[in-house]
């Protein structure tokens, strides 16, 4: 006898609990996330999902409040029993029979499955005689086997996911999208109060009219990208991907204040590393409720999300469980921004993902200002129908002069002091922004000066950010010098009157471009050269034969070097691009390293296996340097009593107080939760990520959770961060990091 009203939770039956996944597939049925065939096997797998746990031996550890441990001899999971009262001769396809079965089956991988079917024979037939259902065995186990690299299973599985989750932590499973089109038309009403004639450009209507297309668009810095982006997810649910967490934080800003301008913790999602600390500083909602709102985020489940890859494209690690986020990416719309940014690695993950998101239904658009051929190349032979439009006529903005020789402080202090304005130095690594920094700053006096690079730690950074980003404001004006990396590079929306730049490769010079006379309003300037390329860079940061130093492409820089040596004048925006349909093809780069490393990348990770990774293990592999969060010593030496202060936040440990109500508990209890995750995020505040080499530990450590944060011997300062202690000379020991 199949009795539902035993229990699948503490405090709730299997009846109640299967209602509740019921309940929540209705909400993705009602917005039209799944489609009538889907829907009516999804159907299956939520009410036969948990019918397992009727068996007396889970009920007894269910009510055990933990006390009664699984017992491998005599129980069997529940995931495997279910599968008993799936009756095979109500499905006219006996395909469906076996994909509704992997679902149910792998909605947990406490064990082997397979094996656990195989090896307990004996425990299921008992289980049978005595409750009901039909026999299961290895032929059955074998078959199911069989649908793991079916796009739908995978699809059934990933939503039976989604359900029981939701169901079993008691969210929302999906907010409606009804308000993007309306706040984007209400934007477009507010631009027609300063200007009557307001509307939106080519590059925004025709991302309107490809809602239903793959497209690639490649459109001028300036022209409104992420508006466009936004355009073509329309009312749907959309994720946005960028590749640095200042661009994300800068579009969720945008989009919160100037499009989605309430219910933003029902409607817009940050989804970083970082997320719940940014949430914090910024108060973005009450701070009771930010917990919530940052969970929401992860759980996928907020309309339009801002996203950098790591955090959504993990799947195509196949760990156990990576079809719940696949799954929601099947109905999803994603916008790609700055494609040229990611690395051989990262390029191979975004393509895979890509491709196999199409194959379930969802739908992408890349947005970029520069997008070599070979890239392109890479996409549409992994998938094929995409259309591609670029819109690169516009106001000319740059005047270029190259300079083959190193980077020249002498000459940049000289024409700085000859002609002031904002002006912008971006260096290929930390320790040549560095030295540059002091060259100018001692050797040529010059006081106006900042520096910006991503060692610093995360409350010194958060100001160098603030501040590049206020000074850069189209609308302001100023003299003054501010030395960056490449992290100014793509989506920061700055606009400063002077660049001077290493060369990396063209990709990168053109986003640094992009980053002076950003809105084309300069125009005296361009009457003169604005902008300064140096083409000689230290040859350690170019990649060697065998991949063990450097980080730059040698073919790709070699390739961008010749393509703008001895250019000296205007350079419209067609020319930029025809620059890189010239000389970054895929014929031309053959061979090259970054070819390599995607071609290598891509084919191992579409030859794993579903948990060949595990979850844990991912998110190191995933980022394509390996870094460690550390504190300066002397920043821990004048912050070691408030490190210790929010240290014994972190371990104090809840009491339930009998005098009080269950609510009022709770509440403390949520208050607490609070509180360690505050202190936890004060002390990242005073962490820099760096690479292996930087690891020069003092012997103090601090434990958080799985994590130690070393104390680390080096110089630092708010003004130049952090910096290597030299203690023997490393060949390789070359700075990664931007």
């Amino acid at each position: 006898m199949i009795d539902l009203n035993k229990y699948a939770k503490p405090n709730k039956t299997i009846r109640e609990h299967t209602n509740d996944l019921l309940d929540n597939l209705e909400v993705l049925n009602k917005l039209k996330y799944v489609n009538e065939r889907d829907y009516k096997l999804l159907s299956l797998c939520c009410e036969y999902h948990d019918y397992g746990k009727i068996n007396d031996e889970f009920q007894k550890r269910v009510r055990s409040d933990g006390r009664i441990k699984f017992d491998d001899s005599k129980e069997v999971v529940h995931n495997v029993l279910s599968l008993c009262f799936i009756k095979r001769e109500s499905f006219k396809n006996i395909d469906d029979y076996y994909k509704v079965c992997y679902a149910i089956l792998n909605h947990h991988h406490y064990t082997d499955n397979s094996r656990e079917i195989t090896n307990k024979r004996d425990l299921i037939f008992d289980f049978v005689k005595v409750y009901g259902g039909s026999k299961i065995g290895k032929r059955i186990a074998d078959e199911i086997e069989e649908q793991k690299n079916d796009n739908q299973a995978i699809l059934l599985k990933g939503l039976l996911h989604k359900c029981d989750y939701a169901a079993s932590g008691d969210y929302t499973i999906e907010y409606k999208n009804d308000f993007l089109t309306k706040g984007l038309k209400n934007l477009l009403n507010k631009w027609k109060e300063e200007n009557n004639n307001a509307k939106w450009n080519d590059l925004q209507e025709f991302c309107i009219n490809k809602r239903d297309k793959n497209i690639i668009v490649i459109a001028n810095t300036g022209m409104g990208k992420t508006e466009a982006g936004l355009l073509w997810i329309g009312d749907n649910k959309g994720f946005f991907i960028l590749p640095l967490r200042t661009a994300i934080n800068a579009i969720y800003d945008r989009v919160k204040k100037e499009i989605v301008l309430e219910n933003i913790e029902k409607r817009v999602a940050l989804l970083h590393s970082e997320t719940l600390s940014y949430y914090l500083n910024k108060f973005v909602t009450q701070e009771e409720e930010v917990l919530e709102y940052s969970k929401r985020g992860k759980q996928l489940s907020l309309p339009l999300t801002i996203s950098t890859l790591d955090q959504l494209f993990d799947f195509v690690y196949k760990y156990n469980g990576f079809e719940l986020k696949l799954a929601t990416l099947s109905y999803s719309k994603i916008v790609i921004d700055e494609i040229q940014a990611y690395s051989p690695d990262l390029l191979a993950y975004l393509v895979s993902g890509l491709e196999k998101i199409v194959k379930m239904g969802g739908k992408f658009a890349i947005l970029t200002a520069t997008f070599p051929p070979f890239i392109i190349k890479y996409i549409k032979n992994s998938i094929g129908d995409i259309e591609i439009q670029k819109f690169i006529k516009g106001e000319d903005r740059h005047s270029l002069e190259v300079i083959e020789e190193e980077i020249n402080p002498s000459f940049i202090a000289e024409h700085f002091k000859n002609k002031g304005g904002k002006t912008l130095i971006v260096c290929n690594t930390v320790k040549k922004a560095q030295e540059i920094y002091d060259s100018l700053s001692s050797d040529y006096d010059i006081k106006e000066i900042d520096l910006i690079h991503a060692k610093y730690i995360k409350k010194d950074r958060k100001v160098k950010e603030n501040e590049i980003i206020e000074f850069g404001k189209t609308e302001v004006s100023g003299n003054r010098i501010w030395v960056a990396t490449s992290i100014v590079e793509a989506s920061l929306d700055i606009d400063f009157d002077y660049l001077f730049t290493e060369l990396n490769d063209l990709n990168g010079l053109f986003q640094r471009l992009g980053r002076i006379n950003r809105k084309g309003k300069k125009k005296e300037m361009l009457k003169d050269i604005n902008a300064y390329v140096f083409t000689e860079i230290n040859k350690n940061l170019l990649i060697n034969e065998n991949g063990t130093r450097g980080f730059i492409d040698k073919k790709i820089y070699e390739l961008s070097k010749k393509a703008i040596l001895g250019y000296k004048g205007l350079l419209p925006e067609e020319k930029k691009v025809e620059l890189i349909d010239k000389y970054l093809t895929s014929e031309s780069i053959k061979g090259s390293n970054f070819e390599q490393n995607y071609i290598d990348i891509k084919e191992y990770i579409d030859s794993l296996y579903i948990g060949e990774k595990k979850l844990k293990d991912v998110q190191t592999i995933f980022r394509n340097i390996i870094s460690y969060n550390v504190i300066p010593r002397y920043v821990y030496d004048i912050n070691v009593s408030f490190i210790d202060e929010n240290i014994k936040v972190i371990k104090k440990k809840f009491t339930y107080d009998d005098k009080l109500s269950k609510e009022e508990n709770d509440k403390n209890k949520e208050k607490l939760q609070l509180a360690k995750v505050k202190a936890r995020q004060n002390i990242y505040e005073l962490t820099v990520s760096v690479g292996t080499y930087d690891l020069n530990k003092t012997g103090t450590s601090i434990k958080l959770g799985n994590e130690e944060i070393h104390v680390v011997k080096c110089k630092y300062d708010n003004k130049r961060g952090f910096e290597r202690i030299k203690i023997e000379k490393k060949e390789d020991s070359f700075d990664r990091f931007s």
